[in-house]
């Protein structure tokens, strides 16, 4: 295999723009240009909150931004259920009340600071979620009344249970660090289990310090190795991971780590992961727009992905790509790959043989929104799938990622 370097201008696009992207993507809107719909940052209760439309990306400011401990979920189908952190606008009926929410196709996960799939972070971890309302047609439970949100249920629920779609979600290590900021340790009191920390951004501390439960079977990582609690000294810079958030103050500490190298290697050790996962199942995307005469599918991928995967577009395989394409490439000496149907949830029907795919066309830079890339490619295929319409999710698998039959949960075909 030989590599053509084409889309070298386009990885260089999709850092910087993706860089740009996670750190401005939540912005507020501006007072100059209020926003159509409510907002976080803003007060007019009366807008209706953003609701997503099939094959567009949302808007930077439109999800609605809590936290919460994940308690459970369904992976392949990626869905959630997180316990919501206290806050000061909740009532004590509002308490520890869980709530249930799915990925949105082009919704991410991060964890260690790099991308990631829900199957990734172990259950009790605290997460930072964005996410959108129930859609239209579904009745609310919280709805205004006398200006201000109402609860119509007569249960002690979430305030936040109406929102069960989500568009994104880190955890701690990677909320704090995509800010550029650290926790610097104060004080240890390691006979009381206690460690106080206070948030530091640019060398200067951000609000006041906050007391933290340390546990005995809490995970200690300086440099390459694993550590005793001994190791946690003050003046450190740390990154932590934390559970139990707001039942008992600030949360109990999962996991700290001491220093950049050990930082480093949980990121990179989690980005192999998701490499790994991600040629296993194939690049997610939805369908632009499909050109029926000359079976020309224009995809764009969504934005779960690291971008260093695309290089692999470029990669030529002599070899024709055979079964199940139906024609497959015309030319075998220029980029190609194959395309397999999916579902909301990114699962595909039957990826080794339900896919048809051809030669890579072009491969163009879109605007980089919330959800998406800001990569998006045009393939022709020697046959046109069904699932291949504007909006359908897909796969898509370049011609030097070999597709193996995944475990049988997470293929649609043969299910009950």
């Amino acid at each position: 295999m030989k590599r053509r370097l084409n889309l070298r201008f386009l990885l260089a696009f999709v850092a910087a723009s993706l860089t740009a992207a996670v750190t401005t993507v939540f912005a507020p809107a501006t007072a100059a240009e209020p926003a159509p719909y409510r907002t976080d940052a803003g007060t007019d209760l009366t807008l209706p909150r953003f609701q997503p439309v099939r094959g567009e990306f949302p808007p930077e400011d439109a999800a609605h931004y809590f936290c919460g401990e994940l308690i459970g979920g369904d992976f392949p189908e990626r869905q959630l259920v997180m316990r919501v952190d206290r806050t000061d606008d909740q009532t004590r009926s509002e308490f520890d009340r869980p709530i249930t929410a799915t990925m949105l196709p082009y919704g991410t996960v991060y964890y260690h600071g790099q991308h990631a799939s829900l199957r990734d972070v172990p259950y009790g971890t605290h997460l930072h979620g964005w996410f959108f309302e129930r859609p239209t047609g579904e009745p609310l439970v919280w709805v205004i009344k006398n200006g201000k949100l109402t609860n119509t249920s007569g249960q002690r629920i979430s305030s936040e249970i109406d929102f069960t779609r989500c568009l994104r979600l880190e955890d701690d290590f990677s909320y704090y660090s995509r800010r550029k900021q650290a926790w610097k340790v104060d004080a240890v009191d390691l006979d009381a289990k206690k460690l106080t920390a206070t948030l530091h951004q640019a060398g200067k501390p951000i609000g006041e310090a906050k007391v933290f439960d340390l546990l005995s079977s809490t995970v200690v990582y300086q440099g390459r190795s694993f550590e005793t609690l001994e190791k946690i000294q003050p003046g450190q810079l740390v990154q932590m991971n934390f559970t139990w958030a707001t039942l008992y103050g600030p949360g109990r500490v999962l996991a700290i780590w001491l220093d950049e190298e050990s930082r480093n290697l949980a990121s990179a050790r989690q980005l192999e992961r998701h490499r790994n996962l991600i040629r296993e199942r194939g690049i997610p995307g939805w369908v632009d727009a499909v050109d029926d005469k000359q079976q020309i599918v224009t995809i764009t991928f969504f934005e779960g992905v690291d971008p260093t995967l695309f290089k692999d577009f470029d990669v030529i395989v002599p070899e024709p790509l055979g079964w199940p394409t139906s024609g497959g490439a015309k030319d075998d000496l220029a980029p190609k790959g194959t395309i397999a149907v999916a579902r909301d949830c990114l699962m595909t029907y039957d990826p080794v043989n339900d896919r048809k795919g051809g030669n890579i066309l072009k491969v163009n830079k879109t605007p980089v929104l919330p959800g998406s890339s800001g990569v998006q490619i045009q393939v022709q295929c020697g046959m046109l799938l069904e699932g291949y319409r504007p909006g359908g999710i897909v796969r898509f698998f370049p011609a030097c990622w070999k597709v193996v039959a995944l475990p049988k949960e997470e293929e649609f075909y043969g299910r009950d």
